[in-house]
């Protein structure tokens, strides 16, 4: 720990000519674009794997069509499917895991007034007027929302909520496109076409809802704003990584799954 703190205090020297108090800010602000650059190979195995999971969508669909009642038989049919087409389940969560160490270590040194039995020198940087071993409830004491402090968490917030939205937006369409993909929304057309003689509905695969997934669906599309709460709790060491990571991680994916 102590010689990330010495790292991180070198960089913040580095940087103190153009950022002044706000140096250490800014080194952890480049310590974080460092932490995406390592993880941007899995970042992009993570979007191949989504897209290709994006082409198998209708023979899934089909799966939980044949095998909606048996969920034995439709977990060993899905496996059997991404391991046929050499597609992983789990890349997508790669690149949040790896960043957990970062994130935890800047949340444990600016969370301690030591540092290897030394008094922590970090505690004593700021964000313009914020320190970054403060959370948002000392920026409340101190001042209220629109005090030095506070108007700094109310930027970190508003960034948060942009980038959210943006993440919103994206989620949409890939669940979108997903739903075309597996013949969302001609369930009912196919059944119609029964009806009136039409056979423009027997190519369409007709979806089969999977327990407990309806009310993950509805939430997916807003879980990039839970992120004011982390950002409201936590060190805003740790608060200015998170954000930094989540904008990046964002621009990372609009342009990966173009």
């Amino acid at each position: 720990m102590s010689v990330f703190a010495s790292l991180v205090e070198h960089l913040a020297d580095l940087l103190q000519p153009l950022f002044g108090l706000s140096a250490a800010a800014a080194a952890i602000v480049l310590f974080t674009a460092f932490v995406r650059l390592l993880v941007h190979p899995l970042s992009r195995a993570a979007a191949r794997g989504q897209k290709a999971r994006a082409r198998l969508q209708p023979r899934i669909a089909e799966l939980r069509r044949r095998h909606g009642r048996n969920p034995e038989k439709l977990q060993r049919a899905l496996l059997d499917l991404h391991t046929r087409e050499k597609v992983s389940p789990l890349a997508g969560i790669l690149p949040s895991l790896f960043q957990l160490p970062a994130f935890f270590l800047l949340f444990y040194l600016f969370s301690n007034t030591t540092i290897g039995g030394r008094p922590n020198e970090l505690l004593g940087h700021e964000l313009l007027t914020a320190p970054l071993g403060g959370r948002w409830a000392d920026a409340l004491g101190d001042g209220g929302p629109l005090g030095g402090a506070g108007l700094v968490y109310v930027g970190l917030f508003a960034v948060v909520v942009a980038v959210a939205a943006f993440s919103y937006r994206l989620t949409k369409q890939s669940m979108a496109a997903n739903s075309a993909l597996t013949g969302g929304g001609a369930g009912t057309g196919s059944r119609g076409g029964r009806g009136s003689g039409g056979g423009s509905g027997r190519g369409a695969v007709e979806p089969v809802a999977v327990p407990g997934t309806g009310a993950v669906v509805k939430v997916m599309p807003f879980l990039s704003f839970f992120t004011l709460v982390t950002v409201a709790v936590v060190p805003l060491a740790a608060a200015l990584y998170v954000v930094t990571s989540m904008a990046w991680g964002v621009v990372e994916r609009a342009v990966l799954h173009r």
